[in-house]
């Protein structure tokens, strides 16, 4: 992999106050070369408090990094504050690329490295934080147990993960069977599209252009979503079935997640107080299986981004994230010496 000279952050599409940062990984082994990778980063301002730490976010599927206030809300505890736009994602996908498309999760280590370790040019010694939503709380919590394993590189201080994607919610047999019958195919046709009902539901509910109060790219997160491909679902199984045999992140976690699911169909204004793309009881079921000390918090009325929700259930989030911050910092501090 290739990385521009050090300095090339250039003007981000968010505007003034983000900068963004482009690595060339160069050849695909999924076939769709060539890939890059961008990293994004929020500049201090004058209001913000000293950076004491840093925060690396991961969006999800069918997703990039636009959320602002999420930034800002880091900022505001003193976390410097980075994003990362996975390969044939948003501001990194290349013409003629399937959207999100890879058949192995562990590859996206190679931009999480790096952009942990262009992290430490900014911000040398500073503890990490790692924060990502939906697909990307599967992947950076299996790169955080891959990264305890090897014992190289910053190590990460903590994982809030936004409604992370723990398991395939479906029947049993879908699940089992289905899943079987996945892997086949991936085996055989990784880039064939898999044949899922249309849906924008989830888009309808956040938009600005519909039922919501985000603007976003919809060129780069579509209302409906982009197509799945049988290697990457096949990939997220691979991970998931991982998972589900316990890990040890070595860190703490924060899981939050709405306190409802609303799965299927149009749009309908249920939508807008649930999580209509996950399961929240297979998050609550499976977030323990993160290993370390864990945090998990249903938020009342909720979106699937926790974030993205309407004004009193992101009220919510926003303090809880607060609180577990303020409790991740404390756990970090030496304990006070205490004369005899």
């Amino acid at each position: 992999m290739t990385e521009s000279a050090a300095d090339l952050w250039l003007a981000d599409l968010l505007g003034p106050g983000y900068q963004a940062l482009t690595l060339e990984l160069g050849d695909d082994p999924d076939g769709e070369s060539p890939i890059a990778a961008t990293l994004v980063r929020r500049e201090p301002r004058s209001d913000d408090p000293p950076a004491t730490a840093s925060v690396l976010y991961v969006h999800g599927l069918s997703d990039y990094f636009f959320q602002t206030d999420l930034a800002d809300a880091f900022a505001a505890r003193g976390y410097r504050f980075y994003a990362l736009d996975l390969r044939k994602c948003g501001r990194s996908r290349r013409p003629g690329q399937t959207g999100h498309h890879i058949t192995d999760l562990r590859r996206y280590d190679l931009e999480l490295e790096w952009a942990m370790s262009r992290i430490a040019v900014d911000m040398p010694d500073a503890p990490v934080v790692a924060a990502a939503h939906s697909t990307g709380g599967l992947i950076i919590a299996w790169w955080a147990q891959r990264r305890r394993q090897r014992a190289v590189g910053t190590p990460l201080t903590g994982l809030v993960l936004n409604s992370p994607f723990l398991d395939l919610h479906g029947s049993a047999l879908l699940r089992t069977v289905g899943t079987g019958a996945l892997r086949g195919v991936a085996a055989a046709v990784p880039g064939r599209m898999v044949p899922l009902p249309p849906s924008s539901a989830y888009g309808d509910s956040i938009h600005l252009s519909r039922n919501g109060e985000w603007d976003y790219n919809l060129d780069f997160k579509p209302l409906g979503g982009f197509g799945v491909t049988f290697g990457f679902i096949n990939a997220v199984r691979r991970a998931q079935a991982d998972l589900h045999r316990g890990w040890d992140t070595g860190t703490t976690s924060l899981v939050l997640r709405s306190d409802a699911s609303a799965l299927g169909g149009d749009y309908r204004p249920e939508v807008d107080r649930a999580d209509c793309v996950l399961d929240v009881h297979q998050i609550a079921q499976w977030a323990g299986c993160l290993g370390g000390r864990l945090t998990s918090i249903p938020i009342p009325g909720a979106r699937h981004d926790v974030f993205l929700s309407q004004p009193d259930a992101r009220a919510t989030a926003y303090a809880e994230l607060d609180e577990w911050l303020r409790f991740n910092e404390s756990r970090l501090k030496p304990d006070p010496v205490i004369a005899p």
